[in-house]
């Protein structure tokens, strides 16, 4: 889709829909139930939405055939000592830009133009502009329109596997070339985006590649075609990697054979797993990761041991590498951060769209403003199975795409930050000068708590709060069961508890809109298609003026807040989820601890609040 500076605004039906955040998609399709075209500059340092049906004039007999005419030259630019091969596009010829957004305006590009540096006429001006880009690196994801199998349950060869997938690496190889005129030197595609989904375990297999694994055998694909069989698809991706002169990240099934002794090893003789991978821009194989957390997955296997996988790199350091559903869990993704000190994470995924808590998009940036990381996360593109949405995430800004209309694919392309600056810490708030924050710090001081006795939920002091409180109710959100209070009136404080946790909300509004708005809180185990224990405090719009209508999926809003949200977590590890009008992802002013409470302060919101809450994990409860 062309980037257009008009929103779309078609009626929308809202309904429930299966929460399948990734992994395989129903058999049946999801209609899209709102839509989004992207405003220009989104998109990063540059986007592209070439058409992606590319078509194939010959026959190709597998994808080693189609790699053969480049072989030679490819070998003669990656020397075997592993020296340095010549990029596509000389770094002087490389445009850049600047890229200015602030918390309350939406985000906008600058271009900056080109330098060049004659040979011997350095100056001080360009050595410091030197130093400055030295700063970042550009980075590229992709969200693909995966060519799917007509029949995934039909048993192929794999001469007809290679068919399918080689449409699909045809386009992949048009966004490395794109990239690569960009100056990209590290790009992302996909999960599914190669063989598709809903598949067996039987019907899989032609779709497999077999992967050694990378810790024990050094090896090119690209340059090394024979030396494994059943490799056609990572040769291919390699020689991309060359010839784009990028570290390359995809996502492919891959195989591996077990013997009767392994206790572990399936009944027909092999592992298949859900497998990233990631090759240097000399198409070495660097390392691999395999997808621990299925989300009903029947055609792979959960490997054994967690993958816990870093790679380096040249121009950023230390990246970490995870898939989909992996991210609402402890292993791998929250140990990899703690432990191997990872400050930017690849991020594969095919996810399925879920409001007001789980949209791609507001996953992806939580994760990053949580951490204080950089997430470069590639989803698919299959609007009418409710997936889009893929961003290069900073904890102060971000460049997506989610459009719900468009069949076509997008390539976002950004220059990132090293080294990544997070939010305001609650140390370093400004109480004393801030009127809103001083309040908020004044209420927690005299700060109402809940206790659970027996199953009844009591919070003292609750008419210091509201002397006319207004009614709680219950409403379905996410497929758990959230305890309610509607927010009126252009100014208050507002109190929910269940179980143990109580949700708080300070908020003025410089006009009313004619929405309801409520704040939710949820406090144990969700059971819906998938386990795990959350506390959520969540400030939404309704789907309509009924009460029963908070929690459905809404992407339009006018409703401006000034507020702060807060609550009495049991857990480190909560995720900031906002959105605004139009699925635009919102930056907190602030975020942290405060006398035991976590808050989320903010103030001058761009467009209507959609979604503000506070998503906590017990990794433990699980």
């Amino acid at each position: 889709m062309q980037p257009t500076n008009k929103r779309s605004h078609p009626a929308r039906q809202t309904r429930k829909r299966r929460h399948a955040p990734c992994g395989t998609a129903p058999l049946t399709d999801r209609r899209a139930t709102n839509s989004l075209k992207q405003p220009e500059g989104r998109g990063g340092l540059n986007s592209s939405t070439p058409r992606e049906r590319s078509e194939c004039k010959h026959a190709r007999s597998p994808i080693r055939t189609a790699l053969s005419s480049r072989l030679l030259h490819l070998r003669a630019r990656v020397p075997e000592g592993g020296g340095t091969s010549r990029r596509l596009l000389p770094r002087q010829s490389r445009f850049t830009v600047c890229i200015m957004s602030g918390v309350r305006s939406k985000l906008a590009l600058f271009l900056c133009g080109c330098y060049v540096v004659a040979l011997g006429a350095h100056t001080g001006k360009e050595s410091m502009a030197e130093h400055h880009e030295a700063e970042y690196y550009v980075a590229a994801v992709y969200e693909h329109p995966s060519i799917l199998s007509p029949n995934p349950l039909a048993l192929i060869s794999r001469q007809e596997a290679l068919e399918l997938m080689n449409q699909n690496l045809d386009i992949y190889e048009q966004q490395v070339m794109t990239a690569a005129q960009k100056g990209v030197q590290i790009i992302v595609f996909p999960e599914d985006g190669i063989h598709g989904f809903n598949f067996t375990r039987t019907s899989i297999y032609p779709f497999l590649d077999f992967m050694p694994s990378p810790q024990v055998v050094g090896w090119n694909p690209c340059l090394e075609p024979r030396r494994f069989n059943d490799t056609e698809v990572l040769q291919r991706l390699s020689c991309m990697a060359i010839e784009g002169d990028m570290f390359l990240v995809a996502n492919l099934g891959t195989k591996q054979p077990c013997h009767s002794s392994d206790p572990g090893c399936p009944n027909d003789g092999r592992y298949q797993f859900n497998t990233n991978v990631v090759f240097s821009n000399k198409g070495t194989l660097v390392d691999r990761y395999r997808k621990h957390n299925l989300y009903f997955e029947a055609a792979f296997d959960v490997p054994l041991n967690v993958d816990h996988i870093t790679f380096d790199t040249p121009f950023a350091g230390r990246f970490g590498i995870f898939t989909c559903f992996d991210i609402l869990f402890f292993d791998p993704a929250i140990r990899l951060l703690r432990d191997y000190k990872v400050k930017h994470v690849v991020y594969p995924t095919a996810w399925m769209n879920q409001l007001p808590l789980l949209a791609a998009i507001e996953i992806q940036k939580a994760f990053a403003v949580a951490f204080g990381i950089n997430v470069l996360a590639a989803n698919v593109h299959h609007p009418v199975l409710g997936m889009t949405g893929s961003g290069i995430h900073t904890p102060l800004e971000s460049f997506w795409y989610h459009d719900m209309e468009n069949p076509e694919g997008h390539l976002i392309i950004a220059r990132v930050a090293k080294n990544p600056v997070g939010l305001i810490s609650a140390e370093n708030a400004t109480g004393e000068t801030d009127p809103s924050h001083s309040k908020f710090v004044k209420i927690l001081s005299g700060d109402p708590y809940c206790e659970k006795d027996a199953q009844e939920v009591h919070c003292d002091e609750a008419t210091k709060w509201n002397m006319n409180a207004p009614p709680t109710f219950h409403s379905e959100m996410m497929y758990d069961n959230f305890t309610l209070v509607p927010v009126w009136g252009k100014e208050g404080y507002l109190h929910v508890c269940s179980n143990g946790l109580c949700c708080y909300l300070l908020y003025e509004r410089p006009t009313l809109s004619e929405e309801l708005y409520a704040l939710g809180v949820f406090d144990g185990l969700h059971t819906v298609h998938g386990t795990y224990y959350i506390q959520v405090c969540a400030l939404v719009r309704c789907g309509g003026l009924g009460f029963d209508t908070c929690g459905q999926e809404i992407t339009e809003a006018t409703g401006i807040f000034e507020f702060h949200l807060w609550g009495n977590f049991s857990t480190s590890y909560i995720f900031p989820l906002f959105l605004t009008s139009g699925m635009t992802p919102e930056v907190p002013d602030q975020l942290g601890w405060e006398k035991d409470h976590y808050f989320l302060r903010k103030s001058g919101l761009s467009s209507g609040l959609v979604t503000a809450a506070l998503y906590g994990r017990l990794y433990e409860r699980d």
